[in-house]
């Protein structure tokens, strides 16, 4: 059954009564299905998608399924419930009632905020935009395409702040977010991982696992402003995100139990032998999941910072589930770090704690990625082999922070540039380990089929079993 709603912009934020926004953003959705049309989805726009919708922020209307061409879907505008008795919780105003306008001095602050969350939404879409040509399934094209809209659907969300909350700055804003594009030379998108071009699936399960999580970990924090509409957009958009990273989660997983069924089938780990028979070796799986989440690192900032400090005093970004610290002022806390010492070594340094909020945040991340890896192993445990994954050191390839530029290996001991150079093509992915990857990316589009690389997933989507016709094809 197609969805079909009547409203253009399903949204809870009364946008029929507020007519000067509503035809505001019905003069951008023209631009946006322009750049959809031409930077989204390569060659699937008129396939019928079985996709999920938000049509409102409760347990039945967050997720309606049914088909829907991608051009059609209706991308919306919703903030989760708004919390009469919420005070602000970090920072120097600490207690006080939260805001619902943005005070004048911290405008330009939110709104590079804004526009920085803002820019990364459609720059994975056009990172992604050739993928479904190489799907291994019916069931990941559509979590492909699930992603892709969603992803739209965050744009939406913050290009509303941008209108509602920022005037003419704010529309010029939202206009030069569909005019950056990812990798461009001369209008790059802002962060230097959206810039990274992502050709083959086992990226993107990287990217959605490791990338879209430093996401969740930036929404968390946003969720946490005293900028209410702010908060409770993101603390919407992270009931979405939930299913990027389950993607990347699963996808990774998948590739392992195939590619430890074909060890099995061998009777043996030799890598060679592996591909040999046209499964992906977990050595390399181990070099993508170093370069995706050594790029991700990056994300979160300098260790040392001073504007992550004045965004916490002045409430504007908090630390990822704030109540769960005891002191939500943070002035009298130090931060102990471990920075180069200049002679091949490290040294520990003390900083205030509110300058450490990118460190502290990215620790969390750290840990929630961990998650993830462990569960992988356990798979390969259980399957009788000794090869592990790892997540390598934050210290690994960084080009940001105290560690910028300083050559480590993967655990984060201090070596040569000749020693880094050396040995970089066994622990990142080599141009003939991506030649080989993108030698496996053949679209598979029959239903019920799966790509030989990569196990089947254990269920389905909203009850329907694996096999389903999840994207029709005309």
């Amino acid at each position: 059954m197609s969805i079909n709603y009547q409203d253009r912009i399903p949204n809870n934020v009364d946008l029929g009564s507020n007519r000067t926004l509503q035809r505001a953003l019905e003069h951008w959705q023209p631009e946006f299905l322009n750049w959809w049309q031409e930077l989204g989805p390569r060659d699937f726009q008129v396939a019928d998608v079985y996709l999920r919708t938000a049509t409102s922020v409760d347990a039945k209307g967050w997720a309606t399924y049914g088909y829907v061409r991608m051009p059609d879907y209706r991308w919306g505008i919703f903030l989760a419930g708004r919390d009469p008795e919420r005070r602000i919780g970090f920072g120097d105003s600490y207690g006080q009632e939260v805001w619902q306008q943005i005070p004048g001095e911290y405008r330009a602050t939110l709104r590079r905020l804004i526009v920085t969350q803002g820019d990364t939404e459609p720059a994975s879409v056009e990172q992604q935009r050739m993928l479904g040509h190489i799907a291994p399934s019916l069931y990941d094209m559509r979590n492909l395409f699930q992603v892709n809209v969603e992803e739209g659907r965050h744009l939406w969300a913050m290009v509303y702040l941008l209108h509602a909350y920022f005037g003419r700055d704010g529309r010029e804003e939202a206009e030069e977010l569909l005019e950056r594009h990812s990798g461009d030379a001369d209008k790059p998108r802002i962060l230097g991982t959206f810039n990274e071009p992502i050709r083959d699936w086992l990226s993107f399960f990287m990217f959605t696992y490791f990338t879209d999580r430093d996401g969740k970990f930036q929404l968390k924090s946003l969720a946490e402003s005293s900028f209410d509409p702010l908060a409770r957009t993101c603390s919407f958009m992270l009931t979405e995100e939930a299913h990027h990273m389950f993607v990347g989660d699963t996808g990774i997983n998948r590739v392992v139990r195939r590619t430890l069924e074909v060890m099995k089938e061998l009777g043996t780990e030799d890598p060679a032998a592996v591909r040999n028979a046209g499964a992906i070796d977990l050595p390399t799986v181990q070099k993508y999941l170093n370069f995706w989440f050594s790029s991700s690192l990056d994300l979160f900032g300098s260790e040392t910072s001073s504007n992550a400090a004045s965004y916490f005093a002045n409430g504007l970004k908090g630390r990822p589930d704030e109540s769960r610290y005891e002191d939500h002022i943070a002035t009298d806390q130090a931060y102990v770090l471990e920075v180069p010492d200049g002679n091949g070594g490290f040294k520990t340094e003390e900083i205030p704690m509110r300058n450490a909020m990118n460190d502290v945040t990215r620790g969390s991340y750290v840990k929630d990625c961990d998650m993830g890896v462990t569960r992988w192993n356990r798979v390969i445990e259980k399957a009788g082999y000794s090869f592990r994954l790892s997540l390598p050191s934050t210290r690994f390839r960084r080009n940001i922070g105290s560690w910028a530029g300083v050559p480590t290996d993967p655990t984060g001991k201090p070596i040569t540039q000749d020693e880094f150079n050396a040995q970089i093509g066994n622990w990142l992915p080599s141009d003939s380990d991506r030649a080989y990857i993108m030698s496996l990316m053949h679209g598979v589009h029959e239903q019920g089929k799966m790509a030989a690389w990569i196990a089947p997933p254990d269920r389905g989507i909203n009850n329907n079993p694996v096999d389903y016709e999840y994207v029709k094809m005309h």
